[in-house]
């Protein structure tokens, strides 16, 4: 086989990061787009020893599994890249996907994985999106229209929306997008309005000059608080002013628009420092019982509905009572600690980063919890017997653990093995680290059951909570 050369191809399945898997002659080809079921003609990007690349030409039999992606944008935006599976299957795909880690990377076989639970509302699901600033990605049919164009208007050349994939110094131009609201899209296209009007600079990723960086919006699913949070290189107070009088004037949904100003090179939408120009700068949101205040830079799950669908089964697989003390590792700002919080006799937050830790310890206040204490600490160092009984703590019998996407480091896994509580529920954004970790934990531990979790809808991504007993 040959780059460049052109095969029909039958799609047989789903791979990891949600490429679809075609065989020829035995060799694996992955092809980004296409759907398990479909005759695909394709085109080979990159060919190796053991596997190939290929883009997708056309669609000669489509699956049955196939469906009219809503957006029109999709193919070219880096955002909902399943809007093309139906949906039932792409919850049976990501159960799939949990299955394959398990066998294959942590070599636990029989492992009993529910299916995935799957979200009400599989469109305007997010409560908070971060667009982008910057060089315009133009579509075919865009490039078209500007050959057509008598004059060109050279103030469309830079863009607010997303990525397009694999290219952080171009974004599409969005004026819809079915992940946040209506309302949401309506905000976007007016800043943009406003913006280009004034003939704003955009900043540039390698001069490092310009003004606008990001458009970051958060609203609230159950309260209706909505924020507007636009971040900068530097401080325009009065054009600020004029744009948060203009925002809240046309949209009264408006609750807090703020300023983040940010002169660090990085593409991360933070800022060091922050200005108010409507509202308090914080919106309000609810999970089960419990209120949070959530400010612009504060993380919170970008999905309320499922959020509480995951907090409730990392309870229930817990088997909670009553006498229990709960270690909760990689705490954050405390939301699975409150939620269940009046199930248990105490629980303990461990996390590293402070900002997080003085979040926790608001929440519990907010929602007049007594029975959480958070704490800030490296868990190498402070999850060993030693350490906990130092810390005048009796050892857990129930210890909740959700890691970052790279998983846990091996000094807190032997922790947690030589602390010994009697059950685990181990809760992870990446099944393949989870895999790992889990291998390692089934030394001392039985692995009771899988249950998978859609927070993102139309993505390959999944979230999975496991249950252990000692």
């Amino acid at each position: 086989m040959k780059r460049g050369e052109e095969l029909e191809l039958d799609v047989q399945g789903f791979a990891f990061e949600g490429k679809s898997v075609a065989r020829m002659d035995g060799l694996v080809i992955f092809l980004q787009g296409a759907v398990p079921g479909d005759r695909v003609r394709a085109r080979l990007t990159r060919v190796k020893k053991s596997f190939c690349e290929a883009s997708v030409l056309e669609v000669l039999h489509p699956s049955d599994l196939r469906r009219m992606p809503r957006c029109r944008y999709f193919g070219t935006c880096g955002g909902c890249k399943w809007q093309q599976v139906d949906y039932a299957a792409q919850l049976a795909f990501k159960r799939q996907h949990v299955v394959d880690a398990l066998e294959r990377i942590g070599g636990l076989h029989g492992v009993t994985v529910r299916p995935t639970l799957g979200a009400e509302h599989p469109y305007y699901y997010r409560n908070k999106m971060e667009f982008s600033f910057g060089q315009r990605w133009r579509t075919a049919e865009e490039m078209r229209e500007r050959s057509e164009a008598v004059h060109e208007d050279t103030s469309s050349e830079w863009a607010l929306g997303l990525h397009t994939p694999g290219r952080f110094d171009r974004v599409l131009d969005l004026d819809e997008c079915f992940l946040q609201s209506d309302l949401s899209a309506q905000i976007v296209n007016e800043v943009r309005r406003f913006c280009r009007e004034r003939r704003l600079s955009v900043y540039s990723t390698r001069s490092h000059t310009g003004y606008l960086r990001n458009l970051v919006i958060r609203q609230s699913k159950r309260t209706g608080e909505l924020m507007v949070n636009l971040v900068t290189r530097d401080d325009r107070s009065e054009l600020m002013s004029a744009l948060s009088d203009h925002l809240v004037s046309l949209f009264p949904a408006i609750t807090t628009v703020c300023n983040n100003i940010t002169e660090r090179k990085s593409q991360v939408a933070l800022g060091e420092r922050e200005i108010v120009y409507h509202g308090n700068g914080t919106i309000t949101e609810r999970i089960g019982s419990r209120t949070y205040r959530i400010s612009a830079n504060s993380f919170f799950q970008t999905n309320t509905e499922q959020a509480e669908r995951l907090y409730n089964t990392i309870r229930d697989m817990a088997q909670l009572g009553p006498e229990d003390l709960v270690f909760d590792l990689y705490s954050g700002t405390g939301t699975i600690a409150l939620h269940i919080a009046s199930e248990v006799s105490q629980v303990v937050g461990i996390e590293s980063v402070e900002s997080a830790v003085e979040d926790a310890r608001r929440n519990a206040v907010t929602n007049g919890v007594s029975n959480c204490h958070f704490i800030l600490g490296d868990l190498r160092e402070t999850l060993t017997r030693r350490e906990v009984r130092l810390s005048g703590w009796r050892s857990p019998n129930v210890m909740i653990i959700d890691p970052p996407r790279a998983g846990m480091h091996e000094d807190v896994l032997r922790g947690v093995i030589e602390i010994a509580p009697e059950r685990i529920v181990y809760v992870s954004c990446n099944p393949t680290t989870q895999a790992r970790d889990l291998a390692l934990l089934s030394v001392a531990y039985r692995i009771l059951d899988a249950q998978p979790v859609d927070m993102f809808p139309h993505t390959y991504h999944i979230e999975n909570v496991v249950s252990l007993s000692r």
